[in-house]
């Protein structure tokens, strides 16, 4: 059974108080994968019916970097994006439930190496990427407050 991880109050991509964010509701379905649906509004459109590429871009770093996350919100494992290198394969529509999906594939000491797809309703492959991604230093985040910054499993 897919387990929901944690979101943030303001993250621009699984905020859940930010009011022009993408509020996205991850799970991992199983270790080192997650897993997203989305339905992007016509506000994030670039040219007519096609998603922005940089909301594209958002979404498959955030994945990618989710996959080596975890479901445990008392231990994530953050990351932040060294390198994003994005294929654009086909249009992404707006207005039309998307599959996004990140994978682990290699880590490394503090450095790791995520994959995030694309996918429509007929399982084609709309864009992908490749991260190369680096551990949040340790004193750079107090674990023992990740609650009280609202770091946490919300409700559906």
């Amino acid at each position: 059974m897919p387990l929901k991880q944690p979101n943030s109050r303001c993250c621009f991509v699984c905020g859940v108080e930010n009011p022009v964010g993408l509020k996205l509701k991850i799970y991992e379905v199983e270790e080192g994968q997650v897993e997203a649906w989305y339905t992007p509004p016509e506000h994030f459109q670039g040219y007519p019916g096609l998603l922005h590429g940089g909301i594209v871009a958002s979404l498959l770093d955030e994945l990618s970097g989710r996959a080596w996350m975890g479901s445990d919100p008392r231990n994530p494992r953050f990351m932040y994006t060294a390198k994003l290198e994005v294929k654009y394969r086909k249009n992404v529509p707006v207005g039309q439930p998307l599959r996004v999906v990140g994978k682990a594939i290699r880590s490394k000491g503090r450095i790791a190496e995520g994959w995030a797809g694309i996918y429509n309703q007929q399982g084609e492959l709309l864009a992908e990427a490749t991260a190369l991604l680096v551990d949040v230093p340790a004193e750079r985040l107090d674990f023992s407050r990740l609650e009280e910054l609202g770091w946490k499993v919300y409700e559906d």
